[in-house]
């Protein structure tokens, strides 16, 4: 075979056409999923921050017709878009009748399920991407490498020559698919299993305040009746 070049760039260029196909997919997979990291990082850290920031100002003690006011003349975070949901069913439900209906709590507390769910499923999108190359990116790997390894016992029955320098070039390029598998799924995982606990935290935030917003609407409606 002559002298073979066990750089990556070499390895990639002496590969099979099948393994490299699988080379390149993944690490065009590992790169989308450093880019989901990246957007998922900053969008996290800004609920968070959001988050907290709107849980002060809503528990400083300003009016909530002020608040309501404020927030629905800029972009609202995560919890400012629930909080706005339900005071806009609320006001809909007072000025609908003198007396509020029976249900008005329960339809606050549905439109405001319904909007938890559409900030998670915001925060949560691609998320489903880094699981799914956690989980599949060994085996494609493993695919390269179990193709790389069989062209190259092909080679060595064609040459005749078992030795070292004629079989480690192709075992080289076959285990180096198993290598970006793997650099495809260890963070993928890693950072799934991280964002999908800050996932499950920011949601159980937002149904502690719905549930303390649904309180006082309920002692709000025990004073109208």
């Amino acid at each position: 075979m002559g002298t073979s070049d066990f750089s990556f760039w070499g390895l990639f260029i002496q590969a099979h056409p099948v393994v490299k196909a699988v080379m390149i997919g993944l690490v065009l997979a590992s790169v989308w999923c450093w880019s989901i990291v990246i957007e998922k990082t900053l969008a996290f850290a800004k609920a968070r921050k959001e988050t907290e920031e709107f849980e002060r100002t809503f528990w400083s003690g300003q009016s909530l017709d002020e608040l309501y006011k404020a927030m629905s003349q800029k972009q609202p975070s995560a919890m400012g878009a629930l909080f706005i949901a339900a005071m806009r069913e609320w006001r809909r439900s007072i000025e609908s009748t003198a007396k509020p209906l029976a249900g008005v709590q329960m339809r606050i507390e549905r439109v405001m399920e319904v909007t938890i769910t559409r900030e998670m499923e915001r925060l949560e999108r691609r998320l489903l991407f880094l699981a799914t190359v956690g989980a599949v990116a060994p085996f494609v790997g493993l695919f390269g490498t179990v193709w790389g390894i069989m062209t190259a016992f092909q080679g060595i029955a064609a040459s005749k020559n078992t030795s070292l320098a004629v079989v480690a070039p192709g075992i080289a390029e076959a285990l180096f698919a198993t290598a970006l598998g793997l650099l495809a799924a260890i963070p993928a995982v890693i950072f799934y299993n991280n964002f999908s606990q800050s996932a499950t935290r920011l949601s159980q935030r937002f149904e502690a305040f719905a549930d303390e917003f649904s309180a006082i609407v309920s002692r709000q409606l025990d004073l109208k009746a």
